[in-house]
């Protein structure tokens, strides 16, 4: 009686699949990955994905550098992506679709192989991909300092810091500041600045906003400082090398203050008005200044002022040198506090 064959499979059958399954897995990779490329003005020419471009510098993603490239703006003679963006231009006109450049002074914004316009390079001005990673919205910077001095026992630590995602139709942006001096024999000093604020953007520069701020300092005996503000705000200049806007709305303070007495709290409505002026288009130098009034509107004739002045210099390695100031000022403070607190901070820190 005989036995009933059995086949076996050759196991050099999978060795000669695998290699063929590959390879066509890497072709079609290949073949359906976004490829950007760039033409600059030196000369080099670059290959990968773009992923954003803001404030007149572009980042671009290769498969030759472990680090996204990142390259002003004006230095770019030559453009052509697959990656579909949304497209700023300095008129403040949006577009969504790819670029292409005729020329070396011009750009063409294409959508379905119709031309929606075309634009001097030096009109462009925002540039995000409509399919950017996290990290790719995300900002973020620490800077930090710390002074030691043995003779009076004097020890000062500050932070100063930010972090921002942005999204197609609004951002969120924040910061963190914080000073303390300890010394022997002395009061603490302590002060702390930090806010938050939610922008949606709307058209022709204009953009909605819900912001909180807090403020604690000694010098003015303030144990926190709450404004929660709400307002409308409008892009007056937005370059690649700067913007400057302005903003206004209404505010509610909600104080407490360090030391006990009749009235250790206090509420109170306020309008404000404000302007911020942002250059970054200085090289590896960039500046941002920021000030904002408060009238109040539930206590005749007081008003306060808070204004900031932020330079970095960047180094390499995503670091950076930073000089910091701050000036908050009021002209009817509690009883026994000053009317004005300022504070000059310098750090080194890193930047996302």
């Amino acid at each position: 009686m005989s036995k009933p064959s059995t086949q076996h499979k050759s196991p050099g059958t999978a060795y000669v699949w695998l290699p063929i399954l590959l390879l066509v897995s890497v072709l079609y990779s290949q073949a359906t990955a976004q490829v950007d490329t760039l033409g600059l003005r030196n000369g080099n020419v670059l290959h990968g994905e773009i992923k954003s471009m803001d404030r007149g510098v572009l980042k671009m993603e290769t498969d030759y550098s472990d680090e996204d490239f990142k390259i002003e703006w004006e230095k770019i003679a030559f453009i052509q992506t697959t990656t579909q963006f949304i497209i700023m231009s300095k008129n403040k006109n949006r577009f969504v679709g790819t670029l292409l450049s005729p020329d070396s002074a011009r750009v063409h914004v294409v959508s379905n192989r119709d031309t929606l316009a075309t634009l001097p390079y030096e009109e462009v001005i925002y540039l995000n991909s409509l399919k950017p990673k996290f990290l790719d919205r995300l900002s973020a910077s620490i800077g930090l300092s710390y002074n030691f001095t043995r003779a009076n026992d004097l020890r000062q630590f500050n932070v100063r810091s930010t972090l921002g995602y942005r999204a197609k139709k609004w951002s969120v942006t924040g910061s963190y500041n914080d000073l303390r001096s300890f010394q022997e024999g002395s009061t603490p000093i302590r002060r702390l600045n930090a806010d938050t604020r939610v922008s949606y953007f709307l058209k022709k520069n204009w953009f909605g906003l819900a912001a909180i701020n807090l403020l604690s300092n000694t010098e003015q005996l303030i144990e926190l400082r709450t404004v929660s503000k709400l307002g409308l705000g409008k892009y007056i200049v937005r370059t690649n090398r700067a913007y400057w806007g302005f903003t206004g709305g209404i505010s509610f303070n909600n104080e407490v203050f360090s030391l006990p007495g009749s009235n250790p709290r206090n509420r109170s409505g306020e309008g404000f008005i404000g302007s911020e002026l942002n250059l970054y288009g200085l090289d590896d130098l960039s500046l941002i200044s920021h000030v904002v009034a408060y009238p109040s509107l539930t206590e005749s004739g007081r008003w306060r002022i808070d204004y900031s002045f932020d330079v970095k210099y960047d180094l390499p390695l995503n670091l950076y040198f930073g000089l910091g100031f701050t000036v908050n000022f009021d002209n009817r403070p509690r009883e026994n506090a000053s009317r004005s607190d300022y504070v000059f901070q310098t750090s080194f820190g890193w930047k996302l």
